[in-house]
């Protein structure tokens, strides 16, 4: 879900794959291409501790949080810590200024959300501001890189969704001068800089438009924005004075098997060939005789932990109601963090589509090697990019036995994200007729912006899965719901197609009437009402077809 005017949804280097993904799921819903939030990981755990006792900026949709940022300000520096309920992330930052409030240097570090800030991080980055520059020296997952990237002189950089980097573009606009003043802003989600307009309404009460979302916010005589709103998104900003560390506290996510559960839930961690791990969870039916037939899910994009949890959609679990589904029918389920994310390793940053298809292929040589798993009974349930990943890990491993798709697309990236973001813009209830139009022909430029700038978009503006299928030999089932407006329910007819003119008889495709891309019941689909649904699981009967399929393939 974006939670401030839509950035590009890939930082330059980031640990994770978001932003409401957010899948073709997380990182590409609401307003035009949602952020893969707080990705790039960039400075020290000392940044942490510099912000002592600093006031709160609450994010708040409907009754839940969704971010808290806790900030400090010095003369010429600002030192912020971030959670983003949202994305799993965490991270601390200090921003230092120039005498006109440009930014000269940035420094970051990404952890995951319930990590200590005392641990090491994930990535982390500095960024140095140089003329029409921004230098970004970043390390991560046992890597280190330099990448320059062009700005405009004054940028200030901005971390969607932090509202104490707004304030920074604030004190830029004062010091201009003028009612209606562009400020130029550097988004850390993929290294470009654009625009924000700043059009004072008083005194206290301003509104920042960028990317065509405008948030209205109300502010003190220090500049300072005492709260706010983001109308096209339902989403309200608070402050809160002289707030403790305590506020940023996030309980460990629990992955542990309900009690009374016919299965037992195992961590486990799995080396891949690439050198880093993924850590899982292994559920394993209790009181079976022989080997079980087991399945690996695949989250969509965005960083994604081992359940594909959505905070802003309180309760939505789905790959954990998957294991349990399974679980309870006598089928094992692996399932693991994404690279980067959670307690898995890596550098999501470099990775694509098809280097999360590599571990997939660990984490089925994983099973392979486990006593309790038949080898030669072997499926994949993949979820919107998900969707897309295991056809082509299914196209090149012969031993699988059966592949489930939730959503997978048929399009090229290129096409989805046009579509994407055309929809968002048309769909924007508080832009204007000009801004608007503006916005529309500025789409196909924004897709080539994103793909110049991160891996993963290059690789999936342009993968087709459509050449993929023609060369699965595996039984496939295709599930799909037809209010889905990310990836679109006629999308699955031309997956099950291009199964079929490939030689595959084994092709099952089932559509849910009122059922949206996270297979919830949703009569309109729309991804910004994903939070207000009143019911945020998988429906009962999509997990039925779903299990009793698979029992039939991995008898």
């Amino acid at each position: 879900m974006a939670l401030l005017p839509p950035t590009p949804s890939r930082p330059p280097v980031r640990a994770d794959r978001q932003t409401p993904r957010t899948s073709l799921r997380a990182s590409l819903r609401a307003l035009l291409l949602a952020v893969m939030l707080a990705t790039l990981a960039l400075a020290g755990p000392a940044q942490a501790q510099a912000t002592g006792q600093g006031d709160l900026l609450i994010l708040i949709s409907g009754d839940d949080t969704v971010a808290v940022e806790r900030i400090r300000r010095v003369a010429g520096r600002l030192d912020g810590e971030l959670l983003i309920k949202a994305a799993n992330a965490r991270f601390t930052y200090s921003v230092e200024v120039d005498a006109e409030g440009g930014a000269t240097r940035l420094t970051n570090a990404y952890r995951p959300a319930a990590a200590d800030t005392s641990s090491e991080p994930l990535q982390r980055a500095v960024v140095r501001f140089t003329g029409d520059s921004a230098i970004a020296e970043m390390s991560g997952g046992g890597r280190s890189v330099t990448q320059r990237f062009g700005t405009v002189r004054g940028a200030v950089p901005f971390v969607n969704p932090s509202f104490a980097m707004v304030e920074l573009m604030l004190q830029r606009a004062r010091r201009v001068g003028g009612d209606s003043v562009a400020v130029p802003v550097w988004a850390i989600q993929g290294g470009t800089t654009m625009q924000a307009q700043v059009v004072w309404r008083g005194r206290d009460s301003v509104v920042v438009t960028i990317a065509g979302m405008p948030v209205h916010l109300a502010v003190d005589t220090a500049g300072r924005i005492t709260g706010g709103h983001i109308p096209a998104q339902g989403v309200r900003l608070a402050r809160v004075r002289g707030a403790s560390a305590g506020a940023l506290t996030v309980v460990p996510p629990d992955y542990r098997a309900p009690a009374g559960a016919p299965y037992t839930a195992e961590e486990v961690t799995i080396t891949t060939p690439a050198g880093h791990t993924l850590a899982g969870t292994l559920t394993l039916p209790r009181g079976i005789f022989g080997r079980v037939p087991a399945v690996v899910t695949i989250t969509g994009s965005g960083p994604q932990d081992r359940d594909e949890s959505i905070p802003p959609v309180k309760g939505y679990r789905p790959m954990r109601q998957v294991a349990d589904t399974l679980g309870r029918h006598g089928i094992a389920v692996l399932r693991f963090d994404d690279r980067g994310t959670g307690a898995s390793t890596g550098d999501h940053a470099t990775a694509t589509s098809a280097d999360f298809a590599d571990d997939v292929r660990a984490a089925l040589a994983y099973l392979r090697l486990r006593p309790e798993v038949d080898p030669a009974r072997l499926g994949l349930v993949g979820h919107s990019e998900g969707g897309l990943i295991a056809p082509m890990v299914a196209s090149t491993d012969l031993g699988l036995r059966a592949i489930v798709l939730m959503a997978g697309p048929s399009q090229t990236g290129r096409q989805i994200l046009r579509y994407q973001l055309r929809a968002g813009i048309e769909r924007a209830p508080s832009m204007s007729a000009t801004q608007r139009d503006s916005a529309l022909r500025g789409v196909d430029a924004t897709v080539d912006s994103l793909g110049r700038a991160q891996p993963w978009v290059r690789f999936f503006l342009d993968y087709d899965p459509l050449p993929t299928a023609r060369r699965v030999r595996v039984a496939t089932l295709i599930l799909q719901g037809e209010t889905d407006r990310q990836v679109t329910a006629d999308q699955a007819l031309l997956l099950e197609r291009a199964f079929r003119a490939g030689g595959n008889r084994q092709v099952t495709r089932r559509v849910f009437p009122e059922a949206n891309h996270l297979f919830l019941q949703d009569a309109d689909g729309n991804p910004a009402g994903y939070a207000a649904l009143p019911d945020r699981h998988v429906r009962s009967d999509v997990l039925g077809v779903m299990v009793d399929w698979l029992r039939e393939r991995l008898r």
